[in-house]
């Protein structure tokens, strides 16, 4: 290790240390009481924004594009291959994905050591909030926080457990069995359940939130919908050019295989090992 280099925490933390590592590519801080290693290209201040079940969010800037980002880190991403395939596909669904609507990936930092990492820091553009600092706070959510795509509304017990019917696109027994010993739930009336919300709300949230997605309104009937009609511009709504390939989902892969595949990620974001 060789010296300190001094960054000033926000959210009235006081300045957070970075010690360089590897050679200097690479410095290290402690940031809530965990270790927060990234590439020397993303300089202080390092603040922290964020933590959850996954790690911790840190913002900081990249000094080759002068960009204030935001820099996720899951820690001991491989302890269980559940855990492990969740964090491959976010990162290849957000590659795959290129639009101003969604939150954009902009770097997955190249661990200094391929055989041994177990962390995984993923940077992304910085937003301003997020969904859940917006329902944490008193504000009423307006259309046009239930319009916006960079946040999703996560509904619990609302459609009713499903019945037979409902569950016939599931091909496996085990699945069916699964949801049939969950606890039952009646269906509940959306317009009751969402008072404050714009009737064309409410109507295109019951047309999307159906358990058989052969019964879901599609994308395109969905965009067409009267609700979203000030967002609607068919001259600029990009169709993605080709499909997205769940070839990494193989029951087969083992923690190690899943670990190899982020590993090959990180190289394409940073083919230079000094990154």
């Amino acid at each position: 290790m060789a010296g300190e280099s001094g960054s000033s925490g926000g959210g009235g933390d006081s300045n957070i240390k970075g010690v360089v590592t590897h050679g200097g590519h690479y410095v290290q801080y402690n940031v809530y009481g965990n270790l927060f290693e990234v590439s020397t290209k993303y300089v202080p201040p390092i603040r922290p924004v964020g933590r959850g079940a996954y790690g911790i969010v840190c913002a900081a800037v990249n000094s080759e594009t002068q960009e204030e980002v935001a820099i996720k880190k899951i820690g001991n991403a491989f302890d269980n291959r559940i855990d492990a395939k969740r964090t491959l596909r976010e990162i290849k669904l957000l590659r795959h994905m290129d639009h101003e609507n969604v939150i954009a990936l902009k770097d997955i930092i190249r661990p200094p050591k391929k055989e041994s990492f177990n962390d995984v820091y993923i940077v992304y553009e910085l937003m301003d909030t997020d969904l859940h600092q917006i329902i944490r706070s008193n504000q009423a959510l307006t259309d046009d926080h239930c319009q916006s795509d960079r946040f999703h509304l996560f509904v619990e017990q609302l459609l009713g457990s499903p019945d037979d019917t409902s569950l016939g696109f599931l091909r496996s027994d085990n699945a069916r069995r699964y949801v049939r010993q969950l606890p039952q739930y009646p269906k509940q009336q959306f317009s009751a359940r969402f008072s404050n919300m714009s009737p064309g709300a409410v109507d295109l949230l019951e047309k999307m939130l159906v358990f058989d997605p052969n019964k879901r309104i599609t994308v395109d009937e969905a965009l067409c919908h009267p609700y979203l009609k000030s967002l609607h511009d068919i001259n600029d709504e990009p169709v993605c050019p080709r499909p997205f390939c769940f070839d990494f989902e193989q029951p087969s892969f083992t923690e190690e295989n899943i670990k190899e595949l982020i590993w090959r990620e990180t190289v394409k974001f940073n083919p230079d090992p000094s990154h």
